[in-house]
């Protein structure tokens, strides 16, 4: 699947100044994790531009919030010393969370090929957009298989592709609205 800027930035519903830098690294990143049918990447495009605020965001905003606060000691996010809430808050156009899911990304990126860094040890390379957008298409693919689900194109299978990305449906209509424009921009038929 080969993707104009113009598509990107409707797709994502981004403005195409702010679309085109991402229009190589994300085209790099669908093709090398299969995301490379029209369903696969408006389902696709449609969840990375809801959790990066339309292209804007590859570092979760820092307050902290109440349940920001709450990574810090989650041993299920492996965040097991002081401090790392904060260092291993969302990143990437998917948001990767956590010290655990930090590693299980490099290691997933190395192990597919690429020359990933090690986000364990540099955090902050998670939000070069090479890394961004593969580590969202690792997450998505390898990591979820989410790709099944995006290949049926139904609602109930774009809600449960919403749960495994978010843990729950925070933000549906605003994802759902985003894979209408996705779908539309992409030529994606019924």
């Amino acid at each position: 699947m080969i993707l104009a800027v113009q598509q990107l930035a409707r797709a994502t519903d981004a403005p195409i100044a702010r679309a085109a830098p991402w229009l190589t690294p994300l085209m790099a990143a669908m093709q090398a994790f299969q995301i490379n049918t029209p369903r696969r990447g408006a389902a696709f495009l449609a969840q990375l531009a809801h959790e990066s605020g339309r292209l804007v965001y590859v570092r979760e905003l820092w307050g902290p919030t109440v349940a920001q606060r709450g990574y810090e000691g989650r041993r299920d996010l492996g965040n097991t010393q002081p401090g790392d809430g904060s260092r291993y808050r969302g990143r990437g156009l998917i948001q990767t969370t956590g010290r655990a899911n930090y590693a299980a990304t490099r290691d997933g990126l190395r192990a597919a090929g690429h020359s990933a860094p090690d986000f364990e040890a540099e955090p902050m390379r998670l939000e070069e957009r090479e890394w961004a957008a593969l580590s969202a298409a690792w997450f998505w693919t390898a990591y979820k298989r989410l790709n099944a689900l995006a290949d049926t194109g139904t609602e109930p299978d774009f809600i449960t592709i919403t749960r495994r990305i978010n843990g729950g449906i925070n933000g549906l209509a605003d994802r759902q609205n985003l894979w209408k424009g996705a779908k539309a921009a992409l030529q994606v038929s019924p």
